[in-house]
């Protein structure tokens, strides 16, 4: 596949200069840190400088976070906290074309994503959590005791205190704010720390937190890696009673290793080999279209994307094809083109794990039909991290591209016979966050729904959200669900005291 051969820059590339991407410690910016480039995944130019936190700025962080819990923070009103984080929407919208540059430069996604999902949602996620914590209402008994008299049960929710929160490179705004907005409405103080890929829009949030006047602590952004570096040092820190993490199994796994000394509150949404069932009853028009949605969307690297779809024997070849077309179809362009379809991987380094990924899917006798190595367009976007969108065919289940998260633009098709077939198919993984079935017929719809081990199905569509709905996944997917009354749930411990009467 060849890439469009236009020139035009990115949002924010020509005429601004490089940022520098501060940390944020009670209430001030620090111009202390190691610094490390930010590059583009577009045409690796420098986006900007990142001041990595050291093990001092996280002690500082967790002091800081501490005293605002136990200070102005703490004692505020909870409508004057809900106030604020309103505050922080209207902030975020009031600066939408900064954020959604900053979003493109970090991550090359289309200037049509960053618009209409990314940076909408990550301002919306502030309102919705407030209007959600504002409404929480504890329980209630009335309890007739042994000497006939009464007692009064109720709950209250206490904040946990002092929350990292770690967040992924693919959706950087949207999945930080889904942590920070909760945990701040429930009354923690949050030290969030975005992946070092992705530090540009959660360095202008905390801009946005600061001009809104949230006290010195409450919110706090450090900056740097996770294993041996900021992550680590959060995790492992006794100051953090808990830890949302969204990322790789293996990195969730490191972090309850760390976390267990001080049994640190977790909850981790983390890889998924999600799975999608075709029957010959659907409609294969819109199953096609639906596929190549929820498998080159962002270029494959959000962890709901459908990295093997299974379909029923007879429409197999002809819907292969048809998801071939569409694949072939998308548009690899600059991000700020309208009609661009699918950006670049997020680094030189992830790139180059996905092209290994299909070298050894090539070594383990996967067909080709279309894609499978890097883009060409002859232009800065060669020193890029592309990716052509790849279907593949013909491997067996135990295969490793069948077995391992690539997080690429790629998708494995098989057929099946039964839907028993089809079920187990779709349960052979070591990984349980999303999936997919097509049918037109409404009775095997909820059949296999149910069936299949995921923490979200979705019949006839990908990506359909009720964001108060819980969401989460099973074995290696992790574990604890966020949204809604979920994710306060997590940043807020019930509290039971009774009175007697």
């Amino acid at each position: 596949m060849t890439g469009n051969s236009q020139s035009t820059p990115p949002v924010g590339s020509k005429d601004t200069p490089p940022r520098i991407a501060r940390n944020y410690i009670d209430g001030r910016f620090l111009d202390a840190g190691t610094p490390f480039p930010n590059l583009s995944p577009v045409d690796g130019r420098l986006v900007g400088q990142v001041l990595a936190a050291d093990a001092s700025m996280v002690d500082a962080a967790v002091s800081a976070a501490r005293a605002a819990v136990d200070g102005d923070w703490g004692k505020m009103a909870p409508s004057e906290r809900f106030r604020l984080l309103r505050a922080v929407a209207d902030g975020i919208e009031q600066r939408f074309d900064d954020f959604v540059a900053a979003e493109m430069a970090d991550t090359g996604k289309s200037l049509v994503q960053a618009r209409t999902i990314d940076i909408p949602r990550g301002a919306a996620n502030f309102r919705a959590f407030a209007e959600l914590a504002q409404a929480r209402a504890g329980e209630c008994f009335h309890t007739h005791t042994a000497d006939g008299q009464r007692a009064l049960n109720y709950t209250v929710h206490r904040p946990l205190g002092v929350v990292a929160v770690i967040s992924p490179w693919n959706l950087p705004l949207l999945l930080l704010t889904w942590k920070v907005a909760p945990a701040l409405a429930s009354g923690n103080a949050v030290i969030a720390k975005p992946s070092e890929e992705t530090p540009s829009t959660a360095t202008l949030l905390a801009e946005v937190i600061d001009r809104v006047g949230l006290p010195p602590g409450a919110f706090n952004l450090l900056h740097g890696g996770g294993p041996g570096a900021t992550g680590e040092f959060l995790c492992t820190h006794p100051g953090i009673a808990g830890v949302s993490f969204t990322g790789e199994s293996r990195t969730g796994s490191a972090i309850m290793k760390s976390a267990a000394p001080t049994v640190k509150k977790l909850c981790f949404e983390l890889g998924g080999k999600n799975a999608a069932l075709v029957f010959a009853d659907s409609d294969l028009d819109a199953a096609a279209a639906g596929i190549a949605r929820s498998a080159f969307t962002n270029g494959g690297q959000v962890c709901m994307c459908t990295e093997r779809v299974y379909v029923e024997r007879p429409v197999f070849e002809a819907f292969v094809e048809h998801v071939a077309t569409h694949a072939r179809a998308l548009r690899l362009g600059w991000p700020a083109e309208s009609d661009t379809d699918m950006g670049p991987m997020i680094s030189a380094a992830h790139r180059d794990k996905v092209l290994g990924a299909y070298a050894q899917a090539r070594a383990d006798g996967a067909v080709f039909v279309c894609g499978g190595s890097a883009p060409h367009f002859g232009d800065s976007r060669d020193a890029g991290a592309w990716v052509e969108p790849t279907v593949i065919t013909g491997l067996p289940q135990q295969a490793q591209a069948l077995r391992e998260e690539i997080f690429g633009p790629i998708c494995h098709i098989a057929p099946f016979d039964t839907e028993d077939e089809a079920v187990a198919l779709a349960n052979d993984s070591d990984f349980g966050l999303a999936g997919v079935v097509w049918t037109s017929n409404l009775s095997r719809a909820h059949r296999v729904a149910e069936r299949i081990q995921a923490g979200m199905v979705w019949v006839n569509c990908w990506y359909l959200r009720d964001l108060r709905t819980p969401f989460g996944g099973v074995k290696l997917s992790g574990f604890g669900r966020e949204g809604g009354m979920h994710s306060l749930d997590f940043y807020a411990e019930p509290s039971t005291i009774c009175i007697k009467l």
